[in-house]
C-alpha cells in the first residue's frame, strides 16, 4: 500500500500552510472582496464611481531565477514582495490602479514555514499597494520540482478610465526621459548574475564593492513599487509615456512605449550605477551591450514628459520622496518601424 504522502505529496502540510496564512491574507482584503479564503473562485466588486469608461488592465509574471538566490540564502520573505510589486508596476505604467492579485506557488516539498514567509511577502506588498490578495494556489509536485525548488507566478487586475490610459502615442522628438532609481537588480537578469557571481562567491560573502552588504542581501533587495510616483504624474497629466524597466533593460522596454519614427536616446553616464552591476560586469567580463540588454542598471522606471513639463514633473516626484534624474531624450528615427 502506498499513500499520497509516501508518493511525495503531504496534504496535512498543505492544510497547515493554509491555516498559517489565513489571517495574513485576510488583512489584505479591501472593501471589494466578497469571498473568504477557500472558495472555488474569488469575487471582487470594484468601486467604479468617478470612472466614466472603466477598462480592466491585467498582467501576469514570475520571479524567475531570483528564487535560486532565495533558496541559497534560506530567506523567503522578499520574493513574494518582488512578485507583487513587479505586477503592480506593469499595470501602473498603463495608468491603472491595482484592484486584486492572485498567486501560484509550486514547490517540490512543501514546508509550511517557508510557504508562510513567501505569502507574508505577498501580503506585505499588497497592503502597501492597497491591493487585495484574493486567492492563490499552493501545488506540491515532487516530480516537477526538486526538493528545494519552487516557483512563483502572480496575476494582477487593475482598472483605468479609458481616457486616462497611458500608451505613448503622443510621444514626440524632444520629449525628455526621466529615470527613477531601482532598488537593485529587481527580478531580471539573475541567470547571468548567478552564473558570474556564484562562480567565486557564496551568498554570505561581502565583496568590498558592496559597501559591507553580503552578496545575498544585495541580490535579494526587494523589487520596489513605483505606483505612487506614477500616479502622481498621471493625475497631473504629465506622463506621455511610462516604461517599467524589466527584461530587455532600457533599450528593450523603452522601445515598447516610444512610437514608430522615434527612438529613446539614453545617456548612460547620466547616473551612478549601483555597485552590484559593476561587480557583475567586472567579475564576468560582461560586454557593456549585453549588460544594457539584461539589467536595469539602476533605473527601474522611466517617465517620458514634454520638455516644458520636465521641471514640474521632477518637482512633483521629489515631493513624493523620489530622486529623479534626467537620462536622455526622444529623437527622430525615420527608419524605425516595428510593424511586422
Amino acid at each position: 500500500m502506498t499513500t499520497y504522502k509516501e508518493a511525495g505529496v503531504d496534504i496535512e502540510a498543505g492544510e497547515e500552510a493554509v491555516d498559517r496564512l489565513r489571517s495574513t491574507v485576510r488583512d489584505t482584503f479591501t472593501p471589494g472582496v466578497l469571498a473568504d479564503i477557500g472558495a472555488f473562485g474569488s469575487f471582487f466588486e470594484p468601486d467604479l464611481d468617478g470612472i466614466q469608461q472603466p477598462v480592466l488592465v491585467s498582467s501576469i509574471d514570475g520571479v524567475g531565477t531570483k528564487l535560486k538566490v532565495a533558496t541559497r540564502a534560506g530567506r523567503y520573505d522578499t520574493v513574494g514582495q518582488d512578485l507583487v510589486n513587479h505586477c503592480v508596476n506593469d499595470i501602473a505604467v498603463c495608468g491603472a490602479t491595482p484592484l486584486y492579485f492572485l498567486d501560484y506557488y509550486g514547490v517540490g516539498t512543501l514546508t509550511p514555514s517557508t510557504a508562510e514567509a513567501v505569502v507574508e511577502g505577498f501580503a506585505t506588498a499588497c497592503e502597501e499597494n492597497e491591493c487585495a490578495l484574493v486567492g492563490g494556489e499552493i501545488a506540491e509536485m515532487p516530480d516537477v520540482y526538486g526538493d528545494e525548488d519552487f516557483d512563483l507566478v502572480g496575476s494582477i487586475v487593475g482598472v483605468v478610465d479609458k481616457a486616462d490610459i497611458v500608451e505613448g502615442g503622443d510621444i514626440a522628438p524632444g520629449d525628455v526621459l526621466i529615470g527613477l532609481p531601482s532598488s537593485g537588480i529587481h527580478t531580471n537578469g539573475y541567470t547571468l548574475a548567478r552564473t558570474v557571481l556564484f562562480e567565486s562567491h557564496t551568498v554570505e560573502d561581502c565583496p568590498p564593492a558592496l559597501g559591507g552588504a553580503s552578496l545575498g542581501e544585495a541580490l535579494l533587495r526587494v523589487h520596489r513599487s513605483y505606483l505612487r510616483p506614477v500616479q502622481t504624474l498621471v493625475e497631473a497629466g504629465l506622463a506621455r509615456g511610462l516604461a517599467h524597466i524589466t527584461g530587455g533593460g532600457l533599450p528593450g522596454n523603452l522601445r515598447r512605449v516610444v512610437p514608430d519614427g522615434c527612438e529613446a536616446a539614453v545617456d548612460y553616464d547620466a547616473w551612478d550605477r549601483p555597485p552590484i552591476f559593476s561587480l557583475i560586469q567586472r567579475e564576468g567580463d560582461v560586454p557593456e551591450a549585453d549588460l544594457r540588454r539584461t539589467f536595469n542598471l539602476g533605473v527601474g522606471l522611466v517617465a517620458i514628459v514634454r520638455e516644458a513639463d520636465t521641471e514640474e514633473a521632477m518637482e512633483r516626484l521629489e515631493e513624493e520622496g523620489e530622486h529623479p534624474f534626467r537620462i536622455g531624450t526622444v529623437v527622430a528615427d525615420p527608419e524605425r518601424n516595428d510593424d511586422p
